[in-house]
């Protein structure tokens, strides 16, 4: 049926979309779970945040474009079966063939890539772990979509089901393997308020020390440090700020936290200099800060 060839090539290029999304995010999701499952000591960083938020990126985005593509698949195979007796016309086929190309492009890149990174200092697991990864699903999509052109499955239906069922399986696992690398949801609220607390008390600290410089004294409180701006206030669920003076130029800073120090900090380099150490335990923790005496202006707040 002439008329439903528009149709049914819309239906197949948005399954090869669908198709390119669910590789990408499948690629970068188990990357980022094989960087942190095998962790490099020199490693940057910011390394293990970052494949954190990949993986969590990658998973929306698996969970959204995956089943997509078996439901996209499905109608345009149905149809083709129904009108073309299974045969792929011109068009679809030339829209398959640039696809295949595609796929090969995206193997070539990533190999590319990927040895690059082995080049520059990359640990030899990470670098076999990710070269069989990248082998199994691209060349997998590719090996179905050639013989998928070529008629191989309008006679075995099953094993092109087998296929499906298949490729549901392994990203059901690569999400299953994702999410054992990040937090829960709840966990990932509770740090980024854990975050906000220490911004807090960073501004604090400035106050403070902007408030000595004016009077050669420490505030009694943080409202006198801030003068008629509003103080920062801790989140519902936990206890306030507390501020205390220890002596003339010594002071701290206590709020209650979820967990220790986030794991962004991981390889971080940890400054020495006491007033600029923000890492912290559990629990309702101090932090310990001394008036450096400056011959300075104030410095602005932001």
């Amino acid at each position: 049926m002439q008329h439903n060839i528009p149709k049914n090539f819309i239906i197949q290029l948005g399954a090869l979309i669908a198709l390119y999304a669910s590789i990408t995010s499948f690629l970068v999701l188990i990357f980022g779970a094989i960087n942190l499952q095998f962790p490099d000591e020199a490693a940057y960083y910011y390394e293990n945040e970052s494949a954190r938020t990949m993986i969590r990126t990658s998973m929306a985005v698996l969970i959204v474009f995956f089943p997509t593509y078996l439901i996209l698949t499905r109608f345009s195979n149905q149809a083709r079966r129904k009108e073309q007796g299974g045969e792929y016309t011109i068009i679809m086929r030339w829209l398959v063939y640039i696809s295949l190309l595609v796929f090969a492009f995206i193997m070539l890149g990533d190999l590319v890539t990927l040895i690059n990174y082995f080049l520059n200092g990359e640990i030899t697991t990470r670098f076999l772990y990710k070269i069989f990864t990248l082998l199994f699903i691209v060349g997998a999509a590719f090996d179905y979509y050639w013989l998928d052109v070529r008629g191989y499955f309008k006679k075995r239906i099953n094993l092109s089901m087998m296929y499906a069922a298949g490729a549901t399986v392994v990203v059901l696992a690569a999400l299953v393997f994702g999410y054992g690398h990040i937090e829960a949801p709840a966990e990932v609220r509770e740090m980024r308020l854990d975050e906000q607390q220490v911004i807090d008390l960073q501004n604090a600290q400035s106050y403070v020390e902007n408030y000595y410089l004016l009077n050669q004294a420490l505030p009694a409180t943080l409202e006198a440090a801030y003068v008629d701006l509003p103080v920062p206030a801790a989140p519902t669920d936990r206890a306030t700020y507390n501020y205390a003076t220890t002596g003339d130029v010594t002071y701290k800073l206590c709020a209650e936290f979820s967990a220790p120090t986030s794991r962004v900090s991981d390889n971080y380099p940890v400054f020495m200099e006491k007033n600029y150490n923000w890492t912290h335990q559990a629990g309702n923790y101090c932090f310990e800060r001394i008036i450096i005496p400056l011959n300075s202006e104030p410095k602005p707040v932001l």
